[in-house]
């Protein structure tokens, strides 16, 4: 593969995964690590070196948590009750499958509903739900810090 097509391929990777931060169903900081990967393999691991993916690999992982458990969190952190948890884990494992709508929509929709049939009281239901919102909030603006991170990381090494 011609060197300048491959960083143009790493390059484009990167920038969708800049996309990806904030569009749906674009894995953003997957496709970063992806690019930068690619790149480290380019030059042979000598400007990007295998400890500098490492730690890539496991701020990407860091963000996917964050992304994916914060609605859980933010309803544990508002007292859910087990039904509550249940379901806001059920409508996020929905929600991957939906896109941005549905990772936004239905976990709070899951959170509400196993906390109105656990105690069948709806305001506690809907503070319930907003406290799976935020937590969401926070998640995806932590995917979207570490992403930046990411890509500090990787232009650090490619200057140095």
């Amino acid at each position: 593969m011609d060197l300048t097509i491959a960083w143009a391929l790493a390059a484009l990777l990167v920038l969708l995964g800049i996309a990806g931060l904030v569009l749906p169903l674009l894995p953003g900081t997957v496709f970063i690590f992806l690019g930068a990967a690619l790149g480290a393999w380019i030059e042979d691991y000598t400007r990007i070196s295998g400890s500098t993916v490492a730690v890539l690999a496991a701020l990407t992982l860091l963000a996917w948590l964050c992304e994916y458990i914060s609605g859980l969190l933010g309803a544990k952190a508002a007292g859910a009750s087990r039904a509550a948890l249940i379901g806001a884990a059920c409508g996020t494992v929905l929600g991957v499958f939906s896109g941005l709508w549905g990772l936004l929509v239905f976990p709070v929709v899951g959170a509400v509903a196993g906390e109105f049939y656990a105690r069948g009281e709806p305001l506690r239901a809907g503070s319930v739900g907003f406290a799976t919102w935020f937590g969401l909030l926070l998640g995806t603006l932590a995917k979207v810090v570490i992403g930046f991170i990411m890509v500090g990381v990787l232009i650090g090494a490619l200057l140095v």
